[in-house]
């Protein structure tokens, strides 16, 4: 019998404070932590990749018709030989603090409030069990919502901050889900780096 995640039961305004434990479970949970990389390499970096990367705007069907995704997204292998710099820097720091192999890296491409992500978990056939997923924020702080599946109904709301690190366990993607929404406060362009641990043959 899988074994039910904790969670903490309240809104991090995480501006200013240290490492945060979000959710706990058997394979490291949801953790925060701001300040993973200077606020200045994350602006290089979100500067290097708005203006470097091929972004692409996507279509998706829903429901009865095909509507366009709020956001603009880009993704490469790894060991690609077109791998960008700042990707491959940031891969390199991740790697060497949380000793996981990453070889995929997807990015999301934020440009104002009306651009969002639904809530949503990982698909989980297409990630390698036991490995987490590392999102590193550029650009502007956005908010991000995870809450709990039911028969739960914790929410948490999270300010991303840029530089920051959201690690998120592959367990925890059966009992939660996460999502960027939109916003009609003023806010600014932000980039989101999602690296992963894909099967050999779909990284």
């Amino acid at each position: 019998m899988p074994v039910r995640p904790q969670t903490c039961l309240f809104d991090a305004d995480l501006f200013g404070v240290g490492p945060q434990q979000l959710i706990e479970d058997p394979e490291g949970g949801v953790s925060y932590r701001p300040g993973f990389i200077d606020v200045a390499t994350a602006q290089h970096w979100f500067d290097a990749l708005r203006n470097g990367v091929a972004w692409q705007a996507q279509r998706r069907p829903m429901y009865d018709r095909v509507v366009n995704v709020p956001r603009l997204v880009s993704a490469y292998r790894l060991d690609d030989p077109g791998l960008p710099g700042s990707l491959a820097r940031a891969a390199e720091l991740l790697r060497a603090d949380t000793d996981e192999p990453f070889n995929a890296v997807g990015l999301n491409y934020y440009r104002d409030g009306r651009d969002s992500v639904a809530p949503h978990n990982d698909k989980l056939h297409s990630l390698v069990p036991a490995h987490p997923i590392a999102l590193l924020s550029l650009g502007a702080t956005r908010r991000m919502t995870i809450r709990a599946k039911p028969p739960q109904r914790h929410v948490q709301h999270i300010d991303l901050q840029p530089g920051s690190l959201l690690l998120m366990s592959h367990a925890s993607q059966l009992h939660y889900e996460h999502g960027i929404p939109k916003t009609r406060e003023p806010v600014g362009p932000r980039i989101s780096l999602a690296f992963r641990v894909r099967p050999t043959s779909r990284a």
